[in-house]
């Protein structure tokens, strides 16, 4: 019985101090994201992507997708102003965790990821896709985009909660799992992705 009350009493702490961390990583991210609409830009992009691929009529389609060119470009600019001001912030607190265990991050940074280069993977992704640098059709350039938008959101819930919950998080609201989310996005961005959460040469 000892064993098992010391079990529990371990178990309650550990729940603890994991809740403390993410109340604090996620105030951290709210005051970052409080002087921008990227959250309000992404829904209204979202809602204007799925009502045009679910158009027949290509040139209505291809009306909707034209219309929404000023709201990608505010998106772009707001989030490479929150990657390049979360940059300026210095770990710990920067730091995410890949596994929910309090202090793991003072065992090994191989068990986190840098939220800051997080945000500047995805700072460069949403803007290749806004740009259409790989010169995609309309259709695909807004499955493109929808991808980098998802994987960015994913990547602050999993800063701020965990990966298990982001990708509960964006297959509840987005109907979309974290494997599509990674095929929608550019290769740029994948690799880049990969890089930061896993390392260098590691596939996610």
């Amino acid at each position: 019985m000892e064993f098992l009350s010391l079990l529990f009493l371990l178990a309650t702490g550990i729940h603890w101090l994991n809740t403390r961390g993410q109340r604090q990583r996620t105030a951290l991210l709210a005051e970052q994201l409080r002087p921008y609409q990227i959250e309000k830009h992404m829904e209204q992009l979202t809602s204007a992507y799925m009502r045009a691929l679910g158009e027949s009529d290509p040139e209505r389609q291809l009306q909707i997708l034209e219309l929404q060119e000023q709201a990608e470009k505010q998106m772009a600019h707001e989030f490479q102003n929150l990657a390049r001001e979360f940059a300026k912030l210095s770990a710990p607190p920067t730091r995410g965790f890949k596994l929910a265990i309090p202090y793991i991050d003072q065992l090994s940074p191989r068990f986190t990821f840098d939220m800051r280069r997080l945000l500047e993977v995805h700072a460069h992704g949403i803007e290749r896709a806004v740009n259409n640098l790989h010169g995609l059709p309309p259709k695909d350039r807004s499955f493109q985009m929808m991808g980098e938008m998802f994987l960015m959101q994913h990547s602050c819930h999993w800063f701020c909660k965990s990966k298990t919950i982001a990708s509960a998080r964006m297959l509840a609201q987005h109907q979309t799992r974290y494997e599509q989310a990674l095929i929608a996005v550019s290769p740029e961005t994948r690799q880049a992705y990969a890089d930061v959460v896993r390392g260098p040469n590691q596939h996610i």
